[in-house]
């Protein structure tokens, strides 16, 4: 096989690989990973077979010496076909690839590999081959998923708060309004985080456009007012919540639990997980046990977010 750096040209055969590759998402065509090319030297490499045709694909970025899967992504690790492609096939993968980032003068790889839910068929090959070319885990996130194929495991309390927000007069639903809601979440983040959304609300605005059936945005609203919001985004069998918020009415009356409800009651057809998030902050070293517990009273179970690094 041979590997070579992406570039613009390729990118109709990049988006019409990745649309068939086995753990791919939407976050993994061009369209999505460019929106932030200013902020990321893109490095995303393209493996081929002897006849020319794509092998597989890595989303990535360079920071120095370091190679990303992708850094502006949550997961990114090397998307691969369903058919044809084994784990010798993988351990075969890596070792071109470390011959070809060390000529390219790099000396770390940081891999972030897509979590097992989010593929159509398993293709943890990838995780196979960095044990063994020696990577260690220098990240891991613990994130609440709720498996929609079986009965809700929502706790006596998380019932209670739905019950009770259903009761409440707030109107649950699916919205275009990201700029009310884009007030609410900057404001949640500063108060509480001292922090601002990865994506400005031009940039969501950009990638909604682009991408409108994949990027949903769903409210409660409280006299008209948006008072709480979940945007998320459809990954093949999984919808994950890229961001949630709670204004203060919003926290007092409960609404988010209904909010969650509401979403998988009405708009997860289809759909097999519900990944509301991860828990934790600094790489994974401190979990928040309250908020990690809330997802747990609404039925979410750990999905491990990982990162790895390897020496080339």
């Amino acid at each position: 096989m041979t590997i070579e750096r992406y570039t613009p040209a390729m990118q109709p055969e990049w988006d019409e690989f990745a649309a068939t590759a086995r753990n791919a998402t939407f976050l993994h065509r061009r369209g999505y990973m460019d929106y932030h090319a200013d902020r990321f030297t893109d490095h995303s490499l393209i493996a081929r077979g002897d006849d020319g045709r794509i092998l597989a694909l890595l989303p990535a970025n360079a920071e120095g010496g370091t190679l990303v899967s992708h850094r502006g992504l949550t997961y990114g690790g090397w998307l691969t076909p369903a058919r044809r492609f084994t784990a010798a096939t993988m351990l075969g993968l890596f070792a071109d690839m470390r011959s070809f980032l060390r000529a390219a003068g790099f000396a770390t790889l940081v891999y972030r590999p897509v979590p097992h839910i989010y593929h159509s068929v398993p293709a943890e090959d990838d995780i196979y081959a960095l044990w063994r070319n020696g990577a260690v885990a220098d990240a891991v996130g613990a994130s609440s998923t709720i498996d929609l194929r079986r009965p809700r495991l929502f706790d006596h309390g998380s019932k209670n708060a739905i019950n009770r927000a259903m009761r409440s007069g707030a109107v649950f639903g699916r919205s275009h309004d990201f700029k009310a809601f884009w007030g609410v979440l900057e404001d949640v983040l500063a108060r509480h985080h001292n922090a601002r959304p990865v994506h400005s609300l031009d940039e969501m605005l950009l990638l909604h456009d682009r991408f409108p059936d994949e990027i949903r945005l769903y409210t409660a609203s409280v006299e008209g007012r948006v008072e709480a919001g979940v945007v998320v985004y459809r990954c093949g069998t999984v919808a994950h919540a890229q961001y949630t918020a709670a204004g203060p009415t919003a926290r007092r009356m409960r609404l988010l639990p209904a909010l969650y409800a509401y979403i998988m009651d009405n708009d997860c057809d289809g759909m097999e997980w519900f990944d509301i998030g991860t828990s934790c902050e600094q790489g994974g070293h401190y979990l928040n046990e309250g908020l990690d517990a809330q997802k747990a009273g609404l039925g979410g179970r750990c999905t491990v977010y990982t990162s790895y690094r390897m020496q080339l």
